[in-house]
């Protein structure tokens, strides 16, 4: 639940992340965030600036992997902003062993600098909701996390397209013996294009709880982690292929 498990006010001054407390959650119902980042000025400037944005409280940072997790895990925000080229443990390990950690982890939004970053792919596949670039407007950065937090998913499917453009895809029977339906392989195609469930049943005529059981479905069969590992299997087995690729 938004702003259950983390606690702390919003700290912004120069010892923020030392001023964080664990002792009560977010009374608010904003979404707690952790922002990690290994250089300086990005990390104080996305805490600052995020701490402004309406439903965000920061309650932590970290200037590496092994810090975002440990962080992390004494916090219990309901997302981390994970920067990708970091020391120590960059963030793709960071993301996989959150994830694999103590139940009820928290959402992972990887931000980056580069729409292109073979690292972005594979923290997707580590488990992230999803990702952002480093040069979108704070506003969106915000949103996105709002929406991660809410249990969607953060894809930029052109920026997809383009990072698997480069892969080597598969065919649709590559697929690992998935034995999606008709209207499981239809939805995960509608979320391989960015569509919300509220979209995707509109597009399909079916109920919002319809969609949640095939999004299910298609998670628990193709092995995901999640929706957005799911959009990456269906591009890099060739069930949905990008733009432009034949």
């Amino acid at each position: 639940m938004i702003g259950s498990r983390a606690s702390a006010a919003v700290a912004t001054g120069p010892d923020a992340s030392a001023a964080v407390t664990t002792d009560t959650a977010d009374a608010s119902g904003r979404t707690t965030l952790l922002v990690a980042d290994d250089d300086e000025v990005t990390r104080s400037g996305l805490r600052t600036l995020l701490a402004l944005q309406p439903g965000i409280a920061v309650v932590g940072e970290a200037a590496d992997g092994i810090e975002a997790v440990e962080r992390a895990r004494q916090l219990r925000p309901d997302v981390v902003l994970m920067d990708v080229r970091m020391p120590r443990r960059n963030g793709i390990e960071a993301t996989r062993q959150l994830l694999a950690g103590p139940a009820d982890p928290p959402k992972v939004v990887v931000i980056t600098t580069f729409e292109n970053d073979d690292y972005v792919t594979a923290a997707l596949s580590a488990g992230a909701s999803g990702f952002v670039l480093k040069r979108l407007p704070v506003p969106k950065i915000a949103e996105a996390v709002r929406v991660v937090a809410a249990g969607e998913a953060i894809l930029f499917p052109a920026a997809l397209r383009r990072m698997v453009t480069a892969r080597p895809l598969g065919s649709a029977e590559a697929l690992p013996q998935a034995a999606l339906t008709g209207r499981e392989e239809e939805v995960l195609r509608l979320m391989a294009t960015g569509r919300s469930n509220p979209d995707i049943a509109e597009s399909c005529r079916v109920s919002l709880e319809t969609v949640k059981t095939h999004v299910g479905n298609v998670l628990t069969k193709l092995g995901a982690q999640n929706r957005t590992h799911a959009v990456v299997i269906a591009y890099e087995t060739g069930l949905v292929v990008p733009r432009g690729t034949g």
